[in-house]
């Protein structure tokens, strides 16, 4: 009895541990994207290209980057590759950051693919681990995943304030700095965590899920919310310009819309209980929806600014309730594989559609067009995401009759 209550403390005492190093490792992720991330696109731009070719850009990279995801699959679900994949992840993009700057178009297609290449696999494995690490911690995956938006709110402050005093072609150096201290965190966790110990292979997995419709409709409505994020991720910082706001307000902006993903990563797991995870992702389309309709009406510096609220009740309570669903719907053996599907869909195709799109309606219509678009997306996923609750509802009351 005594060496079963040591071997229960060492084994909570090792999952604090792993939880402290996750939440380090979100924080510098955080950081690192945080500040570099939203301005990929100025950084271009400032070089000469138009929002539509470097729309082209991070859609051809998501493009390759989707077709090469299952060879990280692969090394994660059947090889055991986790900690590896996790740092040659982080590495690999912080070391070619410098790169663009180089003003030459094809070389800059290159760069960003290869960086989306191995950036689009940091977030499946890193969720894994903290999924893993948040329940033998008995806490909520969003407790791990709230640095995240900490580390992203005060990374995009503080590249306005870095931007007022440097050039933006020298971003790329804050941004090695916390991918290598990311790195370092991510080298000391376990080689792999329970849910890379899977019994079915990736191609299996895939299969699978491919073979249930609820599970189709999820990835659906995903998409079509989720495309729309571009418009924020990779168009805020020109739109919010074009608007006539300065780089100060950027900043301001930016650590505006991701911290309020605190109180909603915080808030998460009650609403969770309560809501479950379908309605929590309905009531998050909804304020993606309020959220865009609010900028094509008033696309003004000061409504945009203050807009930001709403991004911790959409983009926040939206991706902790569907990485959670994936977890419950997947089960342990095909929970990698599970959410590298996930991540294709929301990251990736998600990803390319809207970088496509948004960065040609930005260019034709300006803001308004874009966050018309924006709205009418949010609204048909929202209709989707609505089938998808009265499905399990149904599924659930079925279960409780048997």
């Amino acid at each position: 009895m005594k060496a079963y209550t040591e071997k229960t403390k060492a084994d909570s005492n090792d999952a604090r541990r792993v939880l402290l190093k996750l939440q380090g490792l979100y924080l510098f992720m955080g950081l690192a994207g945080g500040m570099f991330n939203p301005y990929i696109n100025p950084i271009l731009v400032a070089q000469g290209f138009s929002s539509k070719e470097t729309g082209f850009i991070m859609a051809f990279g998501t493009l390759v980057s989707i077709i090469l995801q299952p060879i990280w699959g692969i090394l994660v679900d059947k090889f055991k590759k986790t900690r590896f994949v996790l740092v040659i992840s982080l590495l690999v993009p912080a070391s070619l950051a410098y790169f663009y700057n180089i003003q030459v178009y094809i070389i800059l297609i290159l760069i960003y693919t290869l960086c989306t290449i191995f950036q689009v696999t940091q977030i499946p494995v890193a969720d894994s681990y903290a999924v893993t690490a948040a329940r033998a911690a008995n806490t909520s995956y969003g407790m791990i995943r709230l640095f995240g938006s900490i580390g992203t709110g005060v990374g995009g402050f503080a590249a306005g304030m870095y931007l007022s005093q440097f050039s933006i072609h020298m971003l790329w150096l804050p941004f090695l700095m916390f991918n290598v201290l990311s790195a370092i965190l991510a080298s000391t966790l376990p080689r792999q965590t329970s849910i890379s110990s899977s019994s079915v292979t990736f191609s299996v997995g895939l299969a699978r899920l491919l073979r249930n419709r609820t599970f189709l409709l999820f990835l659906t409505g995903c998409f079509l919310v989720n495309q729309t994020l571009t418009a924020f991720n990779s168009f805020f910082v020109i739109s919010f310009q074009m608007a006539g706001g300065s780089v100060t307000m950027t900043g301001t902006a930016l650590l505006l819309a991701s911290i309020t993903n605190v109180p909603s990563m915080l808030a998460a797991a009650f609403i969770l209980r309560k809501w479950g995870h379908e309605r929590t992702m309905l009531l998050a389309a909804g304020a993606y929806m309020l959220r865009w309709g609010i900028q094509w009406l008033w696309p003004t510096p000061e409504v945009m600014i203050g807009v930001q609220v709403l991004h911790g009740l959409s983009f926040g309570f939206f991706y902790i309730a569907a990485v959670e669903y994936v977890a419950s719907v997947t089960g342990r053996e095909m929970q990698a594989t599970g959410q590298s599907l996930f991540n294709m869909v929301f990251a990736g195709l998600g990803g390319i559609v809207g970088n496509m799109l948004n960065g040609y309606l930005l260019d034709s219509g300006g803001p308004s067009l874009m966050y018309l678009s924006c709205t009418i997306s949010a609204a048909l996923g929202s209709v989707i995401l609505y089938i998808v609750s009265r499905q399990a509802k149904e599924q659930r009351r079925s279960y409780s009759l048997e």
